[in-house]
């Protein structure tokens, strides 16, 4: 039995983890995969009060275990396989044991979406579906292809930038979705070509991506692009990790909180990109945490 049981370790459930233990919570964290979710995985940190020089996800991820493993946070790496919340013991069942808490914290983020084109599936791993920070320096002189507008996809843009021969931004819509400063750097960068309007619309080759279809928003035009060694990396948003919460209502996939981060059930609580929310970032996902936590602590 736990006090507090959190189902996730990106930023929001280490966060939550930190604040539970300095309240004298027996606190268990159950994470898939690795401490630090999707932010683990990006070339460069940015934005984030008091970051190290040269922050990476990886760096980033590893100050993130540290920090909680420290505190006496006990993470546990395992899958959830089932849950039942609406009782006042809850039941948090993985592949191998069921676990008992107090007090559940929903902090298992999302997953980044597939573009569901032809080819993709084929490919991923063999040149599209590509992770920026490990397998961008293996495109060196190659042509590499970003897929999406947002600030994730072009700030990863600007890493990649650095090892291509051409880099092509490739987003829907009619002009980027990011922050203004990037932007600036993307129309600074000699080598960053942005196609507007457009999608990938399939990929083929032999064993190895080779060939690109674009195609165009405006009219329906497809350009076939031959591409040989090429890289594809996609960023096309993310899907909430609710399948498991049935007993939650939920709004487009996402599950609503109050201002104390409780769900609708009694003993649960939801923090990071999981909920409903305006702004997702590692330093709201922080701060949900420490307010789901705090409120959990006092309500044990």
């Amino acid at each position: 039995m736990y006090d507090i049981i959190i189902i996730g370790a990106g930023p929001a459930g280490i966060s939550t983890g930190i604040y539970a233990v300095s309240r004298g919570k027996k606190t268990l964290i159950i994470e898939k995969k690795e401490v630090g979710g999707i932010i683990g995985k990006v070339s460069t940190v940015t934005h984030y009060s008091a970051i190290i020089e040269n922050e990476t996800g990886a760096t980033f991820a590893e100050r993130l275990k540290s920090q909680a493993l420290n505190a006496g946070v006990e993470i546990l790496y395992e899958t959830v396989t089932n849950v039942k919340l609406d009782a006042e013991t809850k039941l948090i069942y993985t592949d191998s044991s069921c676990y008992e808490t107090k007090k559940v914290i929903l902090a298992n983020g999302s997953t980044p979406r597939t573009l569901g084109i032809p080819g993709e599936k084929e490919f991923t791993g063999k040149g599209i579906g590509m992770n920026a920070a490990k397998d961008g320096e293996s495109y060196q002189g190659k042509n590499i292809y970003v897929i999406g507008g947002a600030d994730g996809a072009v700030k990863e843009a600007l890493y990649l930038a650095r090892f291509a021969k051409e880099l092509s931004i490739i987003h829907f819509e009619d002009k980027l979705g990011c922050i203004p400063e990037f932007a600036d750097k993307v129309h600074q960068t000699s080598n960053i070509n942005v196609r507007l309007n457009a999608r990938l619309h399939a990929v083929s080759g032999n064993g190895q991506v080779d060939r690109l279809e674009i195609i165009s928003e405006n009219d329906g035009w497809i350009e076939t692009v031959d591409a040989p060694g090429c890289g594809i990396f996609v960023y096309a948003g993310a899907t909430p990790n609710t399948e498991l919460y049935s007993e939650l209502d939920l709004v487009d996939g996402f599950i609503p909180v109050n201002e104390k981060m409780e769900t609708k059930l009694s003993g649960v609580y939801a923090a990071g990109d999981i909920r409903v929310k305006q702004v997702r970032q590692v330093a709201t996902a922080v701060s949900d945490g420490a307010i789901a936590a705090i409120n959990a602590a006092s309500a044990c």
